[in-house]
């Protein structure tokens, strides 16, 4: 049997809305990200001839062969796609794409923009509310690749983590394919494989600014480690240290005297790492250098990182060295959301975090669940129609809007009818919720902005918005998040952001509902 696959009219349009139905991690509000994927991936979409092979290895011989010609033509020079801006913060029913075009071609571009859409967007929010609970005068470092979903899922990771307001990566090649900071620490395992500073060959090492040698790095550390052993004002803290761990911090300075980061939990925080830290530090300093901080990795953090933070102190005053008193603290052990909010409850020293599985894996929530309905044809709208409610699409062509109030912040999502004259401000405007009849509010705007764009206008020489950098998504996903409002951003129990629809897109929603919805006959 040969099945006959009908390719529809190209002439006619179908519109389809990506958006999701839920804020994700409990919250109420989601970062929008991987629009810059999608349009890539739509500009050089185009089946190969190894491609349409397959395809007909597949199907042979259910397919005629004007299915696999047809194939060859395809490409999006039809499709038209209009986003909101990524990095913005979006909610849900509103569209975050409006995809236009022949349906075959639409179609296939389903699977792949949710793909690309529901990962990034959940983990640039995961990222947000990560740097919202840490604080904004804490550093946050992505340090994700090993635990993520495969190198695909760890370089998007990467990405996703900086849009999303993360400082820096340990992912070496996120950095040099997005441009990403890079920061990292040596391992244990660095720190483990020494076994004393006997081994350390060349001791010698060059002043900051050029001018002089130590011939003998290492003799110049263990010095201050005894000044450090015996200073009155530490008041005998520290006894011995282990020896190869002094060494691994000193062999690691003389690498990289601009960036000393010491790892200084693999024997004993207080007892070792601290004050080997300490003295390779100051013994950085006596060449010009100054020494970048420590990493806790085990313990309780809180406690350690407060210890440490008075020994630093301790230092500055006791050999007079300016600044080492705020010798940064970097923390990593598993962190996520919880356990940051109860490093805030306790008080902790912390300056920077390092945070991999529970970011990059988005272990509290798997995925965010985005959909992609059809919404009109040829301009005739369409409906999805459940017995869930939440299901029920949201029909035709619309315009989105975000209103501002005095304070400056948003105070709800409004969509309207395509040819709806746009809300103004000054203007007093109802606003619905698309399927409760109760809920509706009149609000006067201070700020309209519209929300959608296009960002890929299909015929060549169509005005269309350019692909921002990811420097500049960042910084307007940061700068969005900060002029919402602060009950909207709550960790737990935030309130409700509004989203509506004008009274006229309500009054036509529930009109193609009940023109839509089969009648049922009672016996």
């Amino acid at each position: 049997m040969i099945i006959v696959i009908q390719v529809c009219d190209i002439s006619i349009c179908f519109r389809f809305d990506l958006y999701f139905r839920k804020n994700p991690f409990g919250g109420e509000y989601t970062i929008f990200a991987g629009l810059e994927e999608c349009i890539r991936f739509i500009a050089n979409f185009k089946l190969s001839e190894d491609e349409i092979d397959f395809v007909r290895e597949s199907l042979s011989p259910s397919c005629e062969d004007g299915f696999y010609d047809y194939l060859k033509g395809v490409d999006c020079s039809g499709v038209e796609v209009y986003a909101i801006t990524e990095g913005s913060v979006v909610f849900p029913k509103v569209p975050l794409l409006r995809v236009e075009g022949p349906i075959a071609v639409v179609q296939l571009l389903e699977t792949p923009f949710l793909n690309l859409i529901n990962y990034a967007s959940l983990v640039a929010t995961n990222a947000a509310r990560h740097r919202f609970v840490a604080g904004e005068s804490k550093m946050l470092l992505e340090f994700g690749l090993r635990r993520a979903q495969g190198p695909d899922g760890g370089i998007g990771a990467s990405k996703y983590c900086y849009m999303g307001g993360f400082h820096a990566t340990s992912n070496v090649a996120a950095g040099k394919l997005f441009g990403i900071p890079l920061r990292g620490t040596h391992s244990h395992a660095f720190v483990s494989s020494f076994m004393s500073p006997d081994e350390i060959i060349d001791k010698s090492l060059r002043s900051s600014d050029s001018q002089s040698t130590c011939e003998d790095f290492v003799s110049l550390a263990q010095t201050w480690l005894s000044k450090i052993q015996w200073s009155n004002s530490l008041n005998g803290t520290f006894g011995e240290t282990n020896q190869s761990e002094l060494a691994a911090f000193t062999s690691y300075a003389l690498a990289f005297p601009d960036n000393f980061l010491a790892l200084v939990d693999t024997y004993d925080v207080m007892r070792s790492g601290i004050p080997n830290y300490c003295a390779v530090a100051l013994a950085l300093n006596d060449l010009g250098y100054k020494a970048t901080g420590i990493r806790l990795d085990s313990g309780d953090l809180a406690y350690l990182s407060c210890e440490a933070r008075k020994i630093f102190h301790t230092i500055e005053k006791e050999f007079g060295v300016p600044g080492f008193g705020k010798t940064n603290i970097t923390a990593s052990n598993d962190l996520n959301e919880e356990t940051l909010d109860a490093l805030n409850k306790q008080g902790h020293e912390v300056d920077s975090f390092g945070i991999g599985t529970y970011v990059v894996t988005c272990y509290a929530q798997a995925a965010l669940g985005c959909v992609f309905k059809l919404v009109e044809i040829n301009n005739q709208p369409r409906i999805k129609l459940s017995e869930d409610v939440t299901k029920v699409s949201i029909p035709c062509k619309k315009r989105s809007y975000r209103l501002y109030g005095k304070e400056g912040y948003p105070l709800v999502d409004i969509m309207t009818g395509e040819n709806e004259p746009p809300p103004k401000v000054g203007e007093r405007i109802l606003c619905r919720h698309p399927f409760n009849e109760s809920k509706r509010a009149y609000v006067v705007p201070q700020r309209v902005e519209e929300l959608m764009k296009c960002f890929w206008s299909g015929s060549p020489g169509g005005i269309r918005e350019d692909l921002p950098p990811l420097k500049d998504i960042r910084d307007r996903c940061i700068t969005q998040l900060r002029k919402m409002r602060p009950d909207h951003m709550r960790r737990l129990n935030p309130t409700p952001y509004k989203v509506s629809v004008s009274a006229k897109l309500y009054e036509f929603i529930h009109f193609l509902w009940l023109n839509e919805a089969p009648v049922g006959e009672l016996q």
